[in-house]
């Protein structure tokens, strides 16, 4: 069955949709289904085969338009298709004074270590695990932090425009210990980035990856999988920081994720369901 649905209007979806969901529809946000395993779901030109265990995780990027569709095509060939409308969100300005100036205009001597870097970044960031860690949940990495930036905001370092910051950050004493916020397998464990200092990758499934930048311990090795609260390293200020805090950061399928979305995402209501000839919310 397929839904022809006009841009523009208030829908419903079609309740025979065969996936159930948890997280809302908005900017920036991740979204968390059950369907039937081997099914192949498509958010706008993102498509991603749901797990064994009837699995799969999507996310809106931080400038998604606002609608977009979402299509299921089951491995019988069956197809679905719904409209899905994005809740637009207003992001911040921040400015920020006092950052070293090889950070804002790098040296060009520089130049080799951080092309190496970014074809690093890039490989780990290819990882697609196997596992479901983001199907438990997300808490913070870190106990009483505060927040001190934003997903979304645009920074001007020394009044010079940056790119968006797609991360959040948590202000914390240096030596904080940094825990996984939700289990996973970690894809790249470095204790000395130009740009970031210590930095962990943890792919939580299917691609779904947490960083952590400007840490001043690396606690993890590539390879790795980790539980849920496990110590995986502790804050600093190393790379472009003016002092110590945790930049947590998510990324999936080129999409920029904000993490604090991720934390009121109820999984626990999908687990014990089948996802059979459910609504999607």
């Amino acid at each position: 069955m397929i839904l022809a649905l006009a841009l523009g209007l208030a829908v419903e979806l079609d309740a025979n949709l065969p996936m159930r969901c948890a997280g809302e529809h908005r900017q920036g946000a991740m979204i968390v289904c059950r369907a039937e395993p081997g099914a192949l779901v498509e958010l706008g030109d993102v498509a991603v085969t749901v797990d064994d265990h009837g699995w799969v995780v999507l996310g809106h990027d931080r400038d998604a338009q606002a609608a977009t569709t979402v299509r299921l095509t089951k491995p019988d060939g069956a197809a679905y298709e719904a409209l899905i409308v994005v809740e637009q969100r207003e992001y911040d300005i921040q400015r920020i004074e006092g950052v070293a100036p090889r950070f804002v205009s790098p040296p060009q001597e520089t130049l080799e270590r951080r092309r190496r870097e970014a074809v690093q970044k890039s490989n780990a960031y290819r990882s697609d695990w196997d596992g479901a860690g983001f199907s438990g949940g997300f808490v913070m990495p870190i106990e009483g932090g505060r927040i001190s930036g934003v997903y979304g905001s645009q920074r001007f370092f020394n009044g010079e425009p940056r790119r968006p910051h797609y991360g959040i950050d948590i202000a914390a004493p240096a030596g904080t210990p940094v825990t996984a916020p939700a289990a996973g397998v970690v894809t790249l464990a470095e204790p000395d980035m130009y740009w970031e200092g210590g930095l962990i990758f943890i792919d939580h499934g299917q691609g779904f990856t947490s960083a952590f930048l400007h840490l001043s311990q690396v606690a993890v090795a590539v390879g790795d999988v980790v539980e849920q609260g496990q110590q995986i390293g502790a804050v600093g200020s190393g790379g472009r920081s003016t002092g110590p805090h945790l930049d947590w950061r998510i990324k999936w399928r080129d999409r920029y994720i904000d993490p604090g979305e991720t934390l009121s995402v109820e999984t626990a209501a999908l687990a014990d369901r089948s996802g059979s000839a459910a609504p999607l919310r």
